[in-house]
C-alpha cells in the first residue's frame, strides 16, 4: 500500500491515463482488503478485551452476548479467507450475467425469470448495482432471455461458477392438472473487461443488427430503431443491448458485452488446458447441468459439482446462494 500511494501521489502518474487507472485500481482493491481485514483484527481484540472483563465479573449475559458476536466474526473471517482466493486476472471485475430459457416453453422461462431474480436478490444483499442491458420477454409469462450487469468488489470472482445449466423439478403453476414438470435455464457469466485488456475484433467478421427495443420504458421505446444486436460470425456468439436510449451508447455496450464473451472463451481454453494436464474427470463448461433445484415431491437444492445441498429451497430463490458459491470456489482452487 505504501508503494502504490507513492506512484499514484506521483505528480507525471496521469501523463499515462491507462498506467494511472490502473494503479487506482489496484490501490483501491487493496485497501478495501486491509480495511476489512483491519476490522475484523479491531473486533476480535475488542471481543477479548470484553470476554477477559465479563469473566472476571462472572458476567454470564456478557459472556453469552459475546460468543455470538465471535460466531459472526467466524463467519467474516472464512468469507475473507475465500476473497482472499480471488486473484485471477478478472476476478475483481464487474460481470455480466446472462439467463436463458431451456426448451419447455412457459414453464421454462418462468424458471429463467424466477434465477434472474434469485441472482438479483443475491446482488442486493451485496450491495452490489444491478443494470439491466438487455430483457426479452416470455410469450406467456417468464422471460426468453435476460442480460444484467452486476457491478461490485469481486463480482465476477464470486458469480463465475454459476455459468452452466440449472434445473427445476416442481409443479407447473401452468399446468391445470398439476403435474410435475421439469424445466431447464441456462446461466453464463462473463467478466466486464476495461481497456488494458486486449481482445482484438475483426469488425469485418460481425454482423450488426438495430431494431426496436421491447418491454417497459419511456415515450422512446418502440419509436426508433435504439436496440442493437452483434453476432460474430467465427463463433457464433451473438449479444444484444436495448436499455440505453440512444442506438451509440446501444452499440458501445453491445461491444462491450462480445469483448467480455471473447475473452471468457480464451480463459476457458486456458483452463481446459491446464485441466488436461491434471487428467481431471468432468466438464463444468457452459450447456453442462451443475444444479438442482427440487420443489416437489421433497424440497432440495443440490449442487451436482460440490454436492452442497440444502433443504431450504425458498431461501436459495430468494437470494442465499453463498454456500454454493464458496464450495465451487473452494473446490476449484483445491484442484
Amino acid at each position: 500500500m505504501d508503494e502504490l500511494e507513492a506512484l499514484t501521489a506521483d505528480s507525471e502518474l496521469w501523463n499515462s491515463p491507462e498506467r494511472a487507472q490502473k494503479l487506482l485500481r489496484e490501490k483501491n482493491s487493496l485497501e478495501f482488503n486491509l480495511t476489512n481485514f483491519q476490522k475484523m483484527e479491531t473486533s476480535l481484540q475488542d471481543l477479548s478485551d470484553l470476554a477477559e472483563l465479563a469473566e472476571s465479573e462472572n458476567d454470564e449475559d456478557v459472556i453469552n452476548d459475546v460468543m455470538t458476536q465471535l460466531e459472526e466474526l467466524r463467519s467474516q473471517v472464512k468469507h475473507g479467507e475465500l476473497e482472499a482466493l480471488l486473484c485471477g486476472e478478472v476476478d475483481a471485475n464487474d460481470a455480466f450475467l446472462e439467463v436463458h430459457s431451456g426448451s419447455g416453453g412457459t414453464e421454462a422461462q418462468d424458471w429463467a425469470e424466477m434465477l434472474l431474480r434469485m441472482y438479483t436478490r443475491w446482488a442486493d444483499s451485496h450491495q452490489y448495482k444491478v443494470e439491466y442491458v438487455e430483457e426479452t420477454e416470455g410469450d406467456v409469462a417468464g422471460l426468453k432471455s435476460a442480460t444484467v450487469k452486476i457491478s461490485g468488489h469481486n463480482a465476477y470472482g464470486w458469480l463465475k461458477s454459476e455459468s452452466g445449466v440449472h434445473r427445476l423439478v416442481r409443479i407447473s403453476p401452468f399446468d391445470s392438472n398439476a403435474h410435475r414438470h421439469t424445466s431447464f435455464a441456462s446461466v453464463g457469466v462473463y467478466p466486464v473487461v476495461d481497456d488494458e485488456i486486449e481482445i482484438e475484433i475483426n469488425e469485418a467478421d460481425c454482423r450488426v443488427d438495430t431494431y426496436r427495443a421491447s418491454g417497459a420504458g419511456g415515450q422512446h421505446i418502440n419509436k426508433t430503431d435504439s436496440a442493437v444486436r452483434i453476432t460474430h460470425i467465427p463463433t457464433g456468439i451473438v449479444v444484444q443491448c436495448q436499455n440505453q436510449r440512444s442506438q451509440f451508447q446501444n452499440r458501445d455496450a453491445a461491444w462491450k458485452m462480445l469483448k467480455a464473451r471473447l475473452y471468457e472463451i480464451e480463459m476457458k481454453k486456458r483452463e481446459d488446458a491446464a485441466e488436461a494436464e491434471r487428467n481431471s474427470q468432468g466438464d463444468n463448461g457452459w450447456g453442462y447441468q451443475i444444479r438442482s433445484y427440487v420443489l416437489q415431491p421433497y424440497k432440495m437444492v443440490k449442487d451436482l459439482r460440490t454436492q452442497v445441498e440444502t433443504s431450504d429451497c425458498k431461501a436459495v430463490l430468494d437470494g442465499e446462494i453463498d454456500m454454493f458459491l464458496a464450495a465451487s470456489l473452494a473446490d476449484k482452487v483445491g484442484k
